[in-house]
């Protein structure tokens, strides 16, 4: 009996590792029907307010914060400035620097994101990957990311980011965005 479960136990495991499971098996093809239509430089432009916590690795919220964002467009190049206030007093400052490419494809760099982010929108998504470096405060580490910002019909982007460490999540982020004074 107890080396069935055992055996259980482990296969759930393997099933459940594979890529085709949960938050990371997402690709913008399984969004390219929905609706309505993400458009970076309309949903990232102009004044922003996003709202959220960030999940340990035992689910628990470890900080909240509230982002004050400007996104500016000129062409196919944007900025897209944070300010953030953490709810334990902290803040800090990030600019991504965004380049559009081709068929919904772009580029998105930040002083704290190590390489290039690549990202895609797809119908009322926008996806991006990349590897940040956390503040020594935050013990410096080096984090992969997967992140997901879902449009809704009234404006608001709801964002969910994982971030991972030798493929284990050690945070997840949920946050919401919308345009400042809405």
């Amino acid at each position: 009996m107890k080396l069935t479960l055992i055996l259980v136990i482990v296969l759930l495991c393997v099933v459940l590792w594979r890529p085709g499971f949960g938050f990371k098996s997402q690709r913008p093809d399984h969004y390219r029907a929905t609706g309505p239509a993400f458009d970076i430089r309309e949903h990232l432009s102009g004044k922003l307010i996003s709202e959220g916590m960030i999940y340990g690795p035992r689910g628990r919220v470890v900080s909240r914060f509230v982002a004050e964002m400007t996104g500016t467009w000129e062409g196919g190049t944007g900025t897209l400035a944070e300010e953030f206030r953490y709810a334990g007093g902290g803040q800090q400052s990030r600019e991504w620097r965004l380049t559009l490419g081709e068929n919904g494809t772009f580029t998105a760099e930040a002083d704290d994101i190590i390489g290039k982010a690549t990202g895609e929108v797809s119908g009322a998504t926008l996806s991006m990957r990349y590897r940040i470096r956390l503040p020594e405060e935050g013990g410096g580490h080096v984090l992969d990311v997967t992140d997901w910002l879902y449009l809704m019909e009234n404006g608001t982007i709801l964002n969910r980011a994982q971030m991972r460490k030798f493929g284990v999540k050690v945070a997840e982020l949920v946050a919401t965005m919308r345009p400042a004074g809405g």
